[in-house]
């Protein structure tokens, strides 16, 4: 399998993470994106979208979007739960990833920490919503070590790849205690460095 990616991407993260948790065999072909290397024509026939990551499967077809991959490389492990609510829970957290939180903690990550905004001069519509992104999470763990249930999902690799660098978009976690604990249980889980 190919996988292109780029290493300051939390997308592109989860799907290295999940390949190397479920020791899966890959060549990794780092895109940079501050680069434009997910724009040329040769990556654009690979993916149409313009975004990493993307892989190449040892059959040959492609598949984008990184939520989908990590969910074809673990069908059948332990990262997916294999009661039918809990895969729905799961899959009700990585869709929310998607809408609700990477949009602006991820974005707002970008904006500082790689295009050297000000977090005062970021939108307050991000921050706000990165930080209400973030109580949900807090209030997601409550109840549980992990977001659905006991052990780690997809769900918590989804989630904690922005997460993690949350504060280099300029949202602190001190506030959010249960999401600091959770992020080293992920990490720990994981293997992430």
């Amino acid at each position: 399998m190919k996988i292109y990616g780029d290493s300051i991407s939390g997308n592109c993260l989860k799907v290295k993470w999940v390949a190397d948790s479920l020791g899966l065999s890959y060549d990794w072909i780092e895109t940079d994106i501050l680069k434009s290397e997910s724009r040329t024509a040769e990556f654009l026939a690979l993916n149409p979208a313009g975004q990493v990551p993307a892989v190449i499967l040892d059959d040959g077809r492609p598949l984008a979007q990184s939520n989908a991959i990590i969910l074809h490389l673990a069908e059948g492990s332990a990262l997916i739960p294999a009661d039918a609510y809990e895969r729905a829970k799961m899959l009700e957290w990585m869709f929310w990833e998607q809408y609700s939180h990477e949009p602006y903690v991820a974005v707002a990550r970008f904006h500082v920490r790689y295009l050297g905004r000000a977090v005062a001069d970021l939108e307050s519509r991000i921050v706000e919503r990165g930080a209400a992104a973030l109580q949900r999470l807090e209030d997601g763990l409550a109840a549980a070590p992990f977001l659905v249930g006991a052990c780690v999902s997809l769900a918590d690799v989804a989630l904690v790849a922005y997460t993690r660098v949350a504060h280099e978009g300029g949202f602190e976690l001190g506030p959010y205690p249960r999401v600091q604990a959770w992020i080293a249980r992920v990490e720990a889980a994981l293997k992430i460095a």
